[in-house]
């Protein structure tokens, strides 16, 4: 559980973006954070508490799972291993597919960067209705991996993304909830 100073710290610095993408959207911009080295080397120390001596690697979701899941790897001294938009790595690759709101998309991973029996941290910045998350989850485990970990800076609780996560027996974790 994050201190409640680091708490504070976020909620004062993360920017609300009413109406963005789209009327009704209350966005949370976390890209102030990256202004403030010591402010993000204090997410990192939050987020690798949560995780130190139980994952063999960390997973993270492109893009913005990037940003602090890169990180949290380096401090645990384990792999990252990229999860991203179908197209963007090349082959040989392994994929899963997943349905919007509107339409469907798809992720893949390297083949062979995830190894069967290993723990694995699943990192995105936020957990929202958790889709993308349950597909990544699956990419994991179609590769003989556990899925262990879940973390997220941001939770958006209304959103119910933990239901979605919680058939795969894994802590999950949030910085902050909204």
């Amino acid at each position: 559980m994050a201190s409640q100073e680091l708490v504070s710290k976020l909620e004062a610095t993360i920017e609300n973006i009413p109406d963005f993408p789209i009327p009704g959207i209350q966005f949370k911009d976390i890209s102030p954070i990256f202004l403030d080295p010591k402010l993000y080397e204090e997410v990192i120390e939050d987020l690798v508490k949560f995780s130190k001596g139980k994952v063999d690697a960390v997973c993270g979701i492109e893009s913005r799972g990037y940003l602090f899941g890169i990180a949290i790897a380096v401090a645990l001294e384990v792999p990252f291993i990229l999860i991203r938009k179908k197209g963007k790595l090349p082959p040989p690759i392994i994929s899963e597919k997943y349905d919007l709101e509107y339409g469907s998309a798809e992720i893949e991973t390297r083949e062979g960067h995830i190894k069967k029996g290993q723990r694995i941290l699943i990192h995105d910045d936020l957990l929202a209705t958790g889709g993308t998350t349950e597909a990544a989850a699956k990419l994991v485990e179609k590769q003989g991996a556990k899925v262990v970990q879940f973390s997220f800076l941001i939770g958006l609780k209304d959103l119910k993304g933990d239901e979605k996560l919680k058939k795969f027996n894994a802590e999950i974790y949030h910085t902050l909830e909204y």
